[in-house]
């Protein structure tokens, strides 16, 4: 079964790759095709994008096709940046990437308490048909609350940052190991799995 995975982000590929498996899929994703326009994420809600991405390449390459959306959503700043996540210093002016995220975010949070930091990682996962069609939806999350300085060099995104409390450690100083057990992913992707088998 050929499968792609809807994302150019190194990260999520390999972390789809660890958890889905090779045994069973002949694995395809967008970083192979970089001029590719992408699909406009216009939607209001992580499922939604989910669901519009995979609809769009599994139409394109007329495969099997996995599309994440996932998150941040920080309670002191009303669940934003939410689905703007990825892009969120842009929107702001102020940078572009990783990196820049994490540092408009530190400065949005300057001033509030750390009892007040509470965050979570969301992943909604969709996988369409050859045809596009929405078979199955997948969505878990991780609680945690975000700290004043990157901690870790594992994770992406705002991995730095969350602190997963019960842990005492971000996503990025887990082993990777680690991480596809209690992160927001990793629990959505076994979610998927688990759907895709009775779909298969």
């Amino acid at each position: 079964m050929r499968l792609l995975v809807a994302t150019t982000n190194p990260g999520k590929i390999r972390e789809f790759r660890d958890m889905l498996g090779g045994d069973r899929f002949q694995w395809d994703d967008l970083s192979a095709h970089p001029s590719l326009k992408a699909a406009e994420e216009t939607g209001r809600t992580f499922r939604a994008n989910a669901c519009i991405k995979a609809e769009h390449y599994a139409k394109l390459f007329g495969c099997w096709t996995v599309a994440d959306d996932s998150g941040l959503e920080v309670d002191a700043l009303g669940g934003r940046p939410g689905v703007h996540s990825a892009r969120w210093a842009a929107m702001h002016n102020a940078g572009k990437g990783d990196a820049d995220n994490n540092k408009l975010l530190l400065q949005q949070l300057a001033d509030v308490n750390d009892e007040v930091r509470t965050a979570r990682f969301i992943c909604v996962l969709a996988l369409a048909d050859p045809q596009g069609r929405i078979v199955v939806t997948a969505r878990d999350t991780v609680e945690g609350r975000i700290i004043h300085e990157p901690r870790g060099n594992n994770g992406f995104g705002y991995d730095p940052l969350f602190l997963i409390n019960e842990l005492d450690e971000t996503t990025a100083e887990l082993p990777a190991a680690r991480k596809h057990q209690v992160s927001h992913r990793g629990k959505a992707l076994r979610r998927l799995r688990g759907l895709m088998e009775r779909v298969n």
